[in-house]
């Protein structure tokens, strides 16, 4: 088995599928990251105040084989600046300045997390399947939903038919009506992955393609789709996690777009030229 090559950024990436034991300790590894560094298992199971088979087992968890290996690859990620992996906290006492830093610094660390998480090859596929599609359709509830219309708009210009719905009663009919000429790109986050499962499977019950985006890891939407891009939420204790994960996923789309139209070469050219000719 493959060891992952990141331990805080996983963490921080499956925070919120936790559960309130794998929470203590996440808290005290994001915590004490140094302090560990020279801990046997034992006495961090006792500092957090929880069993030795449950600390090994969240190093599991996080799909190492065991706290050794963690450890490892902990020490490696620790060699980088502090202030990179300082999580950035809203407190009351902040100013508009101070605001306005931690969210750009929580925005550029969640994008070089999910950088530093994804897997390329499958992009590549992803990028194949709406190229060969004849219809592809953008599907999101409520922040997703804000994600998939963007991708509805940018893919307007690309040549490739296309549309977004952001209503759960409207996707469902229309994931009925696909063929398996067509694809759907699925944006799921917390608060929507079971509608969508419902929606996904229609999709390919119809033989469409499916594509999901999510900061999700333990979901049966991930299970079944034909390509899942992986994005990184911050783990912060705010509801503006919704806003670093947006943020991720559209720029993920605009990199989905660029590479269809840097495949398209002179046919998305065209397609561009006439879309400045109507605007002029």
């Amino acid at each position: 088995m493959e060891q992952p090559q990141h331990c805080l950024t996983r963490i921080q990436s499956f925070y919120p599928e936790f559960s309130e034991t794998e929470k203590k300790v996440a808290d005290y590894i994001l915590q004490y990251p140094e302090k560990m560094m020279h801990q046997p298992i034992n006495q961090v199971a006792e500092d957090i105040g929880v069993a030795t088979s449950t600390v090994f087992r969240f190093c599991q968890r996080l799909g190492f084989k065991g706290y050794q290996t963690m450890k490892i690859v902990l020490a490696a990620e620790l060699a980088t600046p502090l202030q990179e992996r300082v999580q950035e906290r809203i407190q009351e006492y902040d100013n508009e300045r101070a605001v306005t830093e931690k969210i750009f610094n929580t925005s550029i660390r969640t994008f070089k997390d999910t950088i530093q998480m994804m897997d390329f090859s499958l992009v590549k596929k992803a990028v194949n399947i709406i190229l060969k599609a004849e219809r592809v359709e953008f599907y999101g509830i409520g922040n997703s939903g804000i994600v998939a219309q963007d991708a509805h708009h940018k893919f307007i210009g690309s040549g490739v038919a296309t549309v977004a719905y952001t209503d759960m009663y409207l996707q469902l009919r229309a994931a009925t009506q696909l063929t398996e000429q067509d694809a759907v790109v699925i944006i799921a986050d917390s608060g929507s992955h079971t509608e969508m499962l419902q929606v996904l499977e229609a999709a390919k019950e119809a033989g469409a393609k499916t594509i999901v985006i999510t900061n999700l890891t333990k979901s049966p939407v991930n299970k079944k789709a034909d390509i899942v891009l992986r994005t990184v939420t911050t783990g912060i204790e705010t509801r503006s996690e919704d806003i670093f994960s947006r943020i991720v996923q559209l720029s993920l789309i605009d990199a989905l777009y660029t590479s269809v139209m840097k495949s398209k070469k002179e046919t998305g050219k065209g397609t561009i030229q006439k879309l400045k000719r109507i605007f002029e």
